[in-house]
């Protein structure tokens, strides 16, 4: 058995699956930097910092899916310490969350309408035949890959709550 020749080794650029999201937030980094725009700079690099640590942790390329899960995780969390920031008065620094959370939300699919999110929580009632609180688990496991992003899903369980009740 001889050493494979070179050229019979895998391209890692070419073998790599498509994600677009990672591919439009690299792309904003880079004219965010060539505009000069600090706080977007920062905030873009917040992302990929955030990407990378899932990348290393769990040694996979996060799809389109996964790196949409992680921004609305990234836009909890800074409304938590927009909250906190404010009961304390600083103010400056839940202006810049909520920069943050501006900037975040660019990559975020469109958010839901009321009356999308109500068609969805009747047409999952219906689909999984939920009757009562304790199939709201059913209910949310159905909607949840198709809101992910689009909806706060606490909002979405007390709606799902006050239909099941």
């Amino acid at each position: 058995m001889g050493v494979p020749s070179p050229l019979a080794l895998p391209r890692l650029s070419s073998d790599m699956p498509d994600n677009p999201l990672k591919a439009q937030i690299n792309e904003a980094m880079k004219a965010a930097m060539r505009a000069k725009e600090k706080e977007r700079l920062g905030a873009i690099r917040l992302i990929l910092a955030e990407i990378k640590k899932i990348e290393v942790d769990e040694r996979i390329d996060p799809d389109d899916a996964r790196v949409t899960s992680i921004l609305d995780k990234m836009v909890k969390q800074r409304r938590d310490s927009i909250k906190q920031f404010t009961d304390a008065g600083r103010n400056e620094l839940a202006a810049r969350e909520q920069n943050e959370i501006e900037v975040i939300q660019e990559f975020l699919p469109q958010p839901l309408s009321q009356e999308e999110i109500a068609s969805l929580i009747d047409e999952a009632i219906a689909r999984t035949g939920a009757a009562s609180l304790q199939d709201m688990g059913k209910v949310m496991g159905l909607l949840k890959p198709h809101m992910t992003g689009r909806a706060d899903m606490g909002k979405v369980s007390g709606l799902i709550r006050q239909r099941l009740n």
